[in-house]
């Protein structure tokens, strides 16, 4: 494996049938200065477009943003270690993304279809509130993960 790419384990919610699961999330260097997005302060650049169906292949990071997740409802304090929820925003072919049955089904009562969460959505893990480093994300984050995606709806 080059040296310049490394990966961390992340969670994908697949907006078909297939149940929420962990995937090697590749990263690869990028230059601290020029970037202060949180996906990048880590100076690693995250690749969920390769878990993202249907996106435009040729577009890289601009074919999907982020949210941040950083507390659920009612916390005081934020995560010591957030989250980065990935979202694809670009597809291949100019059509709507599919509306992501897993998270549909989270949401019951709360689903919005005006705004719904679509496509593949993958989410990173950060070892702390600056974005420093990536690490590992397990299913043992999924109930944080789901707790939230109940009450939040997609941001666009």
């Amino acid at each position: 494996m080059d040296s310049d790419m490394s990966t961390y384990d992340a969670i994908v919610f697949p907006a078909d049938d297939r149940p929420p699961h962990v995937v090697p999330l590749m990263t690869t260097a990028v230059s601290l200065p020029t970037v202060y997005a949180e996906p990048y302060r880590c100076g690693r650049a995250p690749h969920p477009e390769v878990y993202m169906d249907y996106i435009a292949d040729q577009l890289g990071s601009h074919a999907w943003q982020y949210h941040l997740v950083e507390a659920l409802d009612g916390m005081i304090k934020k995560f010591p270690t957030p989250y980065i929820l990935f979202y694809p925003v670009i597809s291949r072919d100019g059509m709507p993304f599919p509306v992501n049955k897993c998270i549909r089904e989270i949401q019951g009562q709360r689903y919005d279809e005006a705004r719904a969460w679509r496509g593949n959505l993958v989410v990173a893990k950060y070892r702390d509130t600056a974005y420093s480093a990536m690490i590992d994300a397990s299913m043992a984050d999924f109930p944080i993960i789901k707790n939230y995606l109940s009450t939040h709806l997609s941001p666009s």
